[in-house]
């Protein structure tokens, strides 16, 4: 029975295409329905899921050699439900149409598959390359099987890659601003191209990828526990949800079974990771508008909760304590204890904090009405996270797709119609409160099993599987698949920044170029998850 109905609609629609769907309909790519078609279909599989108000979520490839072809995986979402579309296209003629023109939010994702594994993609809206790095060829592609890790006579220094031909605009009074690609302080290579008019932005392009890592490649021939370890390192600050997507993944393709309290413990790091995030997003947005005394006291209550998951877990941000079948560390009595009272304390001071900002007449003036989603490009972006929810999007995978624990948990879903930096902010202040209550609700529910760790066994050769969780900026989505040995074969994690990084080059237009700072600040995409 298909859990679905949407899904049985779905297929009907397909066969009135007809579409041809290879193998059974039912096939599992757990949580989501795959349907196998041949590449000819599609474009006409396109055609329906557009008449669907179906969200585009990923895109992968993956490299096969011995059957010399390339196969693709594009995943969609509809009311909590999820399907992967899943086609084949050649080695020798490795060309399918693209998506980008039904969803905007395909287009850097194509790009980055054709830098990677040289697919075309015919219609493309944007033929320029976006991975595309001097540290290899023209016609040599680095997610190939035969391209080897350490490269193919890689210089000893790589040229700058300084030849994107951004967009150029012209006339009276018109002038670019160039910002980065290398920035003050400690964020990440990116490069901003403003056009403007006095102080007015006429348009903004984004270059990411400054600092290609190699995440994708590093993953190939990597043990579970290594993988989980590289997954930790996609960006940094969301180490807890990009591990617990990586493990989730690797567990359903084993079939592994994780202990419930090993779970809970999961989705209480990831709460913290959470609320830490949104305290010092939060200061940073004050502080960008000159309000410096928010920023020192979140900044400081961050601090204390840095020192209290060292204290805790072993690490200021939680790194490698989420591993293959459960957590590495566990919560005594008096631990708990200690953590409850912390929520207390933080929530007291978080309210307190909030009643001066909102009266802050200077404060409102400044991020109410400025740097505008509005929630029709927000839908079509398919943002996620707080930039989605500040501008009318309600999805949240803890409460439309929930799994375990918060399946036994009730997640409220802060959600704006605005759309504008001040109620991003909303979102995350809000969000913060939420997860106070449901780190209170954990740390009282924790299963008094003792096991927190399953023990892992190797999995089949290409067994695969999909995690699905919500970061502190959005949905996760992470695919992988296992080769001989249980070694990794493909390892690809979407982070949200994919999704709302476009949003920037959107909300800014209009504003001054002064706003700039405070309205990157209020989406804060990751470089390095973009990066791969």
């Amino acid at each position: 029975m298909v859990k679905f109905e949407w899904l049985s609609t779905l297929l009907s629609d397909f066969e009135n295409e007809h579409v041809l769907i290879r193998g059974s309909s039912r096939l599992l790519l757990s949580p989501a329905h795959v349907v196998h078609i041949e590449i000819e279909d599609w474009q006409p599989c396109l055609r329906v899921i557009a008449k669907y108000p179906f969200r585009w979520c990923a895109m992968w490839a993956e490299d096969v050699p011995p059957e010399n072809l390339y196969i693709i995986s594009a995943c969609y979402e509809r009311e909590g439900g999820y399907f992967v579309l899943l086609t084949e296209v050649a080695h020798d003629q490795p060309v399918m149409p693209s998506q980008a023109h039904i969803f905007p939010a395909a287009n850097r994702t194509e790009r980055h598959l054709q830098d990677m594994f040289g697919i075309v993609f015919s219609n493309h809206p944007d033929t320029r390359n976006w991975t595309r790095h001097q540290a290899w060829s023209e016609g040599e592609y680095p997610l190939r099987k035969n391209f080897p890790v350490a490269g193919i006579n890689v210089p000893e220094i790589t040229p700058p890659d300084n030849h994107y031909p951004f967009f150029q605009a012209q006339g009276i009074g018109v002038y670019e601003i160039p910002v980065g690609p290398v920035h003050a302080g400690i964020i990440e290579p990116g490069h901003f191209r403003f056009q403007a008019v006095g102080e007015t932005v006429l348009n903004l392009e984004e270059h990411l990828g400054y600092v290609h890592k190699g995440v994708e490649k590093l993953a190939e021939g990597r043990d579970a526990q290594e993988l989980a370890r590289l997954a930790g390192r996609v960006s940094g600050d969301s180490t807890v949800a990009h591990t617990w997507a990586a493990c989730m993944a690797m567990e359903r393709a084993n079939y592994i079974k994780v202990p419930e309290r090993a779970n809970m413990l999961r989705a209480i790091m990831a709460e913290r990771e959470r609320i830490i995030n949104h305290l010092w997003d939060t200061a940073a947005i004050c502080n960008d508008v000159g309000f410096s005394f928010p920023y020192y006291q979140l900044g400081r209550l961050r601090e204390n909760w840095l020192r209290t998951n060292q204290k805790t877990f072993g690490h200021r941000l939680m790194m490698d304590c989420v591993i293959p079948g459960g957590v590495l560390m566990d919560l005594d009595d008096d631990e708990i204890l200690a953590h409850v009272k912390e929520l207390h304390a933080l929530s007291q001071e978080v309210k307190e904090i909030e009643a001066i900002l909102e009266q802050h007449a200077s404060l409102e003036d400044r991020l109410v009405t400025t740097g505008i989603l509005k929630p029709p490009l927000a839908a079509q972006l398919g943002c996620l996270g707080y930039v989605g929810k500040a501008s009318g999007q309600d999805y949240d995978v803890r409460n439309d797709a929930p799994y375990a624990p918060y399946d036994q948990l009730s997640v409220e879903v802060p959600v704006f119609e605005t759309g504008d930096v001040a109620a991003r902010m909303q979102v995350r202040l809000k969000e913060i409160h939420i997860s106070l209550d449901l780190l209170e609700q954990m740390l009282f529910k924790l299963p008094h099993a003792k096991g927190i760790t399953t023990d892992w066994t190797l999995p089949f050769e290409n067994a695969e599987g999909l995690g699905i969780v919500e970061g502190w900026r959005g949905e996760i989505i992470t695919y992988v698949r296992f080769g001989e040995k249980g070694k990794i074969s493909r390892y690809y994690p979407r982070d949200p920044s994919w999704l709302n990084w476009p949003a920037l080059e959107l909300l800014i237009r209009g504003n001054i170029v002064p706003d700039f700072p405070v309205c990157n600040k209020s989406v804060n995409g990751s470089y390095s998850g973009c990066d791969l």
